[in-house]
């Protein structure tokens, strides 16, 4: 090993537990002299001291490692029950601190500092941390808890390759999908429970309609059905413009190859989108004032993720089966029946393809005729809900609905 990377070794293992030090004697800072048994030194001490253990462990023999560690390890608990400290959260923090020296001293001088800032954040955010638990309810911990099976439980333990028919099916892949557009649901659903119940109808639409416009559509049109006063319309008509943004983002992570030609179909349909929904917030933001609506729902549920993926395990085998029978017009009429289930099917299917499999400009027009599909449904969902008082709301619909039937009728007389 050369000096400087020695010195390295041994000066993150010291940062790291500074880091850890100043974060804990601020906390710390109304404690009487002498009664904290680790401050600021000590934890940079105990860190130095992980990075001792480590690097001479190296240079000389395991056992000299564990020695050291273990007593540093044996002072720590020694004076923690001499001082009779009742804080678990301190003497965690000096084990992480001993521990994250001994990974600087282990020649992971980086990983050890970036954790270390980690844990300082992690420490130093205990207020807001409670705060937010307090505010949680018992449906945000249920959505957590399921998010965490759909990532950490399901995810690592799926097969990498292809299965099935036409080798149509790779279970990590299609559940990794299923992780990214649940990932979507499930940021903008805690950030509609933190920000939207405070700030309105509009701040529920704004974030609402990142994960689902159809559900936000439903529940602002019986507001309007009920004659509750608010600009209810404005966040319907909101919802939509954030769709045409999400489904943009989806198109990009997914299949960037389509993306040019389908921000031609969809450009201007989310440029009327927006127009509509400052106009008819124009018109409506007098009964902002006191105005809030529920989050549309959990979002985060195993049964529809199942669901999910047995739309897109399908889509995928019926397109992959439609291409080699009758090329990509029978792979984009499979896309469009795909999409019709849900928009973000269709998308996942086109991502899974080739780019020689169906033409850029046809895959496209496929999926922005899953949206006119979509956007039909939320204007009747309009009507239904809300009859002649929701017209306002679904004129705004409609505009980019038109726009978006010109663009598409237009690129189909193309092909």
């Amino acid at each position: 090993m050369l000096p400087l990377d020695l010195a390295l070794s041994l000066l993150a293992a010291l940062a790291a537990g500074l880091m850890l030090g100043v974060e804990r004697g601020w906390q710390l800072r109304g404690e009487p002299d002498g009664s904290r048994v680790a401050g600021v030194r000590t934890f940079a001490l105990i860190g130095a001291a992980g990075g001792l253990a480590a690097l001479l462990g190296r240079l000389l023999h395991p056992l000299v490692a564990v020695a050291i560690a273990g007593t540093a390890a044996g002072l720590l608990l020694l004076g923690y029950a001499r001082a009779g400290e009742r804080s678990v959260t301190n003497m965690l923090a000096a084990a992480v601190a001993l521990a994250l020296g001994l990974v600087a001293g282990a020649d992971q001088p980086m990983l050890a500092v970036a954790f270390a800032a980690v844990v300082t954040l992690l420490l130093a955010a205990r207020q807001q941390l409670h705060g937010l638990l307090e505010r949680l309810g018992p449906e945000d911990v249920q959505a957590f808890a399921r998010y965490a099976v759909i990532v950490a439980a399901v995810l690592p333990f799926l097969p990498n390759r292809s299965f099935g028919p036409y080798g149509a099916w790779n279970p990590f892949q299609l559940w990794l999908v299923v992780v990214l557009v649940t990932g979507f649901s499930f940021a903008g659903y805690i950030a509609n429970r933190l920000v939207g119940a405070s700030k309105g109808t509009l701040a529920t639409a704004l974030i609402g309609g990142a994960y689902s416009s159809t559900a936000v559509t439903a529940t602002l049109a019986r507001r309007i059905g009920a004659g509750e006063p608010g600009p209810y319309a404005a966040g319907i008509a909101l919802a939509t413009a954030v769709m045409y943004l999400r489904v943009a983002l989806l198109m990009a992570l997914l299949s960037p190859s389509t993306l040019p030609a389908f921000a031609l179909l969809l450009g201007p349909a989310a440029i009327a989108g927006w127009a509509a929904a400052l106009c008819v917030w124009l018109r409506e933001r007098r009964l902002a004032e006191a105005a809030s609506a529920p989050p549309p729902g959990n979002p985060v549920e195993l049964l529809p993720a199942l669901g999910f993926v047995v739309i897109v395990a399908a889509g995928a085998l019926l397109t992959r089966w439609a291409q080699a029978r009758f090329g990509s017009s029978g792979t984009a009429v499979t896309l469009f029946i795909t999409g019709s289930f849900d928009v973000d099917a269709s998308i996942v299917t086109l991502g899974q393809l080739s780019v020689t499999a169906i033409a850029r400009d046809l895959a496209a027009l496929a999926v922005a005729g899953t949206i006119l599909a979509n956007m039909g449904l939320k204007i009747g969902v309009v009507v239904a809900y809300a009859g002649r008082k929701g017209r306002t709301a679904a004129l705004a619909l409609s505009a980019s609905t038109a726009v978006l039937l010109v663009t598409a009728g237009l690129a189909a007389l193309r092909l």
